[in-house]
């Protein structure tokens, strides 16, 4: 099956070098350059994964995706000019899934499509799962907190997966770098971090007294299975 990507970039020449060569790898690519052209196309084609740059105009990448992230879960990759760390943690912040720095490969790109892509369709039928308070349904990549559903991005569930599959061990930055998106993240980015600290708003988990993900200071993360122990 094909899937739909859309590009929402400034760079005509770009879009139309990117149009072509995705249609390569079985892709069928949707490119407009202005900002409220993108958030229109999104909503009437319901494309499988969003490219988005940060230099727009009007309305910049991160108001974009802010915006989508109110109505939609798809999966965002950004490209971020001269890879500016600053850019990077922004939109993380703001939901995306992953980031690119310009100029890049076109190669380069399809490989983060396919990961993406790859991280937002379940392997196999695991049906639900509950840990105290917390309800994960493996094949719909939901999530509910004492019964109120909590809108996680393909990243955030992938995250939480990671975590749930391995509770009370410890996992390391890097090793959540490379089971997460793999082993291109910097070894001293934020990134993480971010991603930590996004998916506990949203489950509503105070990092002082967790039910959920705990700190183990200097080495990474943990899954506590909904309690405070260990």
């Amino acid at each position: 099956m094909k899937h739909r990507v859309l590009i929402i970039d400034d760079d005509e020449k770009l879009n139309a070098l990117l149009q072509e060569y995705l249609g390569r790898f079985e892709l069928t690519v949707s490119a407009v350059s202005h900002p409220e052209s993108g958030l229109r196309l999104l909503r009437r084609e319901k494309p499988d994964i969003l490219i988005l740059d940060v230099m727009l105009p009007a309305m910049d990448g991160f108001a974009v995706c802010k915006k989508v992230r109110e109505t939609s879960r798809i999966p965002i990759i950004m490209l971020t000019a001269r890879g500016e760390v600053a850019d990077r943690i922004v939109g993380l912040e703001l939901g995306a899934d992953d980031y690119l720095p310009k100029p890049f490969e076109p190669r380069e790109l399809v490989a983060r499509i396919q990961a993406v892509l790859r991280r937002g369709a379940p392997a196999e039928k695991e049906g639900k799962v509950r840990v105290g308070a917390l309800e994960i349904d493996w094949d719909t990549q939901s999530a509910a907190v004492d019964g109120e559903a909590v809108a996680l991005t393909t990243a955030e569930f992938e995250l939480l997966g990671l975590l749930v599959r391995r509770p009370g061990s410890v996992l390391t930055r890097d090793r959540i770098m490379e089971q997460i998106r793999g082993t291109d993240w910097e070894a001293y980015d934020r990134s993480i971090d971010v991603l930590v600290s996004r998916l506990r708003q949203k489950l509503g988990d105070d990092p002082k007294s967790p039910r959920f993900i705990r700190t183990v200071w200097g080495k990474g993360y943990k899954f506590i299975g909904g309690s405070d122990a260990g």
